[in-house]
Formats: C-alpha cells, structure tokens, sequence
C-alpha cells in the first residue's frame, strides 16, 4: 500500500497571511478569555469555600452558645428557687420563737428551770438496718 500524503497546500498570498494572523489573533484571544475566565472561577471558588468554612464554624458555635443557654436557665430556674427557700428561712429567723424553738431542739438549750432528757427512738419501718435509734429531746418544767 502506497501512503498517503497530505495534497493540501497554503497559498503564500498576502490575503491568506493576513487572514491566518487573524486567526491567530482571535486564537489567542479566545485562550485569554478563557484562562481569564479560569482565574475568575478559581476565585470565586477561594472566596465561597471561605465563606462556607466560617458559616460553618459560626454555626457550630450557636449550637454550643444554645446549649450553654440552655444550661444557663436551668441553673437560673434553681438559684431562685434556692433564693426563694432562704428568703422564706430568713423571715422564720425573724421570729424571736422559731428561733428559740430551733435553739432547743438542735442545741439542747433550755429555759431557766427546765430541764432537758434525750430519749431514743426505734425506728421500725426500716428492716434492711436492724434497729435505727435516733436522739430527740424532751423538755419538762
């Protein structure tokens, strides 16, 4: 089999070297525009995936932020509730009675001419420990 060449020829005219510069010109042109083109993509592309890598982050962040809010309450609802039961104890302590009362009972205090006797209990609902003896007082004039 014989080859086959390539049979087509460029004209050497002045036209066909002027419309072949154009050619190129256009070529080079179209390749400027589309690297130009690449480089405003790659940026655009930089400047999103940084955008969603803070939006990201900023979210994480409002999720621990609503946690720590959330936590932040319930310590708050037990801190007035604890405020409120020593208000309440507060006022008791006013009372010049509950005070003796309290007095008596926890530090055997008495009144001039009384007199205190410990007595034990037995507790009985309690099973599990055998017998469970506590201290409480009784005061008679």
């Amino acid at each position: 089999m014989a080859k086959k060449g390539n049979k087509i020829a460029a004209l050497d005219t002045d036209y066909t070297k002027k419309k072949y510069a154009e050619f190129q010109k256009q070529q080079r042109q179209l390749v400027f525009r589309r690297r130009r083109l690449a480089v405003i993509l790659l940026g655009a592309l930089f400047i999103f995936s940084i955008i969603g890598v803070q939006i990201f982050r900023d979210m994480q962040r409002l999720d621990k932020l609503a946690e720590l809010k959330v936590e932040a309450t319930t310590e708050m609802k037990e801190v007035k509730a604890d405020v409120t039961q020593l208000k309440a104890d507060v006022s008791l302590l006013k009372d010049d009675d509950y005070v003796a009362k309290l007095a008596r009972s926890k530090f055997f205090y008495s009144k001039e001419g009384e007199q205190v006797y410990p007595v034990l209990e037995s507790n009985t609902s309690s099973s599990t420990e055998g017998t469970n003896q506590s201290t409480s007082s009784t005061t008679a004039k």
